[in-house]
């Protein structure tokens, strides 16, 4: 029996093992996907103690304590510190099979030196040992990222943001990591939301653009993209529910535009014409700029509408949505094509069961602009586990090029999230490892370490055309 998350933790074969400990493990991390906040980079936030770090803002451990039936009081709500620590501590010890119990005990290994178990009984102990460290040099943000290997980090930002923090970060010389914004365009694009008209007003007033018209709009989305390009983004990013394509005239599309300033009703067939015209205008300007477009679909957000009125949104209410969306996909990307509008684009869903059908879409429109100009996006969300990183890499590996793939990225909230770099790592490696044990692919060592480090590190170092 193997030692529970030893140094071979995951590492079921003696290639695997060769693999992560010589070729992955050393790696920098390129985080181009995150939800992390700049101005605590800035600040260099220092956490009183692990239940801020760990438990403020993130959903993944919210949605698994009320499945434990944890009280709100002892999640969101006014229960001290120490008490919420004590109930997820409760939980976790017995999360058997869920990828948090293995995220958990690795960020107390990795940044803590604490290699015993958390659970109901060491809870006390888990907390009066972190919080030690917490206050020790090295244990602020900056530190986190530095300690973590962590060379560049993209944000998640909307077109209205100052990018204030950004440029501060950039102007400040003693922090090497670079954080730079990435565009998220959906408050502009979601027009059937109820705060659309006054997001609009918000945009008008930071592109200096009167927004009149659906042409108004694409102005002011350029002079913003201008402006975070200069500030450093090669990277978009949108939360779609399914991908769409139902096309229209651009007079159609003003008509509909119209009708939403004026506070007419639209219909959803409205919605998705709007829509469609938006993403076909941005991954224009995207192709334009040299930015790669990512798309998070198969999404159902919000799904307690109770819990949505206390809590509002990003609270642990959503779900997997079970639209096929393989022919909407193919058609926007390939109108896209044929205009010669397509950027390099990174393809998410939700739902495990469209591995095969992004990896099919995606191989339609592949060419020699880059390696893996389309890419099947890192296992998202409710299947970054090692079930759902095992089956993205192996459908990529069957209908793709597994050589080429961007690899991991946390899509967090927390600065103690990057060991999910280190457990995507050390399951690429056990996925290899065992093809090579059962003769799937030879034991070429050298051709087998390149490509994990390319997939490690490499290829998103070569692929976003980052600004040096």
């Amino acid at each position: 029996m193997q030692a529970f998350m030893d140094k071979d933790f995951l590492l079921t074969t003696e290639t695997a093992r060769q693999l992560y400990h010589n070729a992955a493990a050393a790696c920098p991390i390129i985080d181009y996907h995150c939800h992390i906040n700049p101005r605590e980079i800035y600040e260099d936030r220092r956490y009183e103690n692990i239940t801020q770090v760990w438990l403020g803002g993130d959903h993944y451990k919210w949605r698994l304590m009320r499945c434990a039936g944890v009280p709100e009081k002892y999640i969101t709500g006014d229960a001290d510190d120490l008490e919420k620590f004590r109930a997820w501590a409760r939980v976790l010890g017995k999360a058997v099979g869920n990828p948090l119990y293995h995220w958990s005990h690795l960020e107390l290994q990795r940044y803590f030196d604490y290699h015993g178990l958390l659970n109901a009984d060491t809870a006390d102990q888990v907390w009066a040992h972190v919080n030690a460290k917490l206050q020790q040099e090295g244990f602020s943000v900056r530190g986190l990222i530095r300690q973590s290997n962590v060379e560049l980090i993209c944000t998640t930002d909307d077109p209205v943001d100052s990018l204030i923090w950004h440029q501060k970060i950039k102007a400040d010389k003693t922090f090497a990591t670079a954080v730079l914004p990435a565009w998220r365009p959906d408050k502009a694009m979601n027009l059937e939301k109820e705060t659309y008209l006054p997001y609009l007003a918000e945009l008008s007033s930071v592109s200096g653009i009167a927004i009149r018209s659906f042409a108004d709009l694409k102005a002011a989305l350029q002079a913003r993209m201008a402006f975070f390009h200069e500030n450093g983004c090669r990277l978009s990013d949108h939360a779609l529910r399914y991908a769409m394509y139902a096309p229209a005239t651009a007079a159609e599309v003003e008509a509909i535009f119209a009708r939403r300033l004026s506070g007419d009703a639209i219909t959803q067939e409205d919605e998705l014409r709007f829509k469609t015209a938006f993403l076909t205008f941005v991954a224009g300007e995207y192709r334009r700029l040299g930015w790669v477009m990512q798309l998070h679909y198969g999404c159902r957000r919000d799904n307690n509408p109770a819990m949505f009125d206390l809590l509002g949104p990003d609270t642990g209410y959503d779900c997997i949505d079970t639209h096929t969306p393989s022919a909407q996909l193919a058609a926007l990307l390939g109108a896209l094509d044929a205009a010669g509008s397509l950027p390099k684009t990174v393809l998410y869903s939700l739902n495990p069961n469209d591995d095969a059908a992004i990896d099919s879409v995606c191989g339609c429109f592949q060419n020699g602009e880059a390696v893996g100009r389309l890419q099947h996006g890192s296992a998202w969300w409710f299947n970054d586990h090692l079930q759902g990183m095992t089956q993205q890499l192996t459908s990529l590996a069957n209908l793709g090029y597994l050589a080429g793939f961007v690899g991991m990225l946390t899509d967090s909230r927390s600065f103690l999230s990057y060991p999910r770099h280190e457990y995507f790592r050390r399951i690429l490696c056990r996925v290899l490892g065992q093809w090579v044990e059962e003769g799937q692919f030879p034991a070429d060592m050298a051709t087998l370490t390149g490509i994990v480090r390319d997939v490690s590190y490499g290829n998103a170092k070569r692929y976003f055309s980052f600004p040096s």
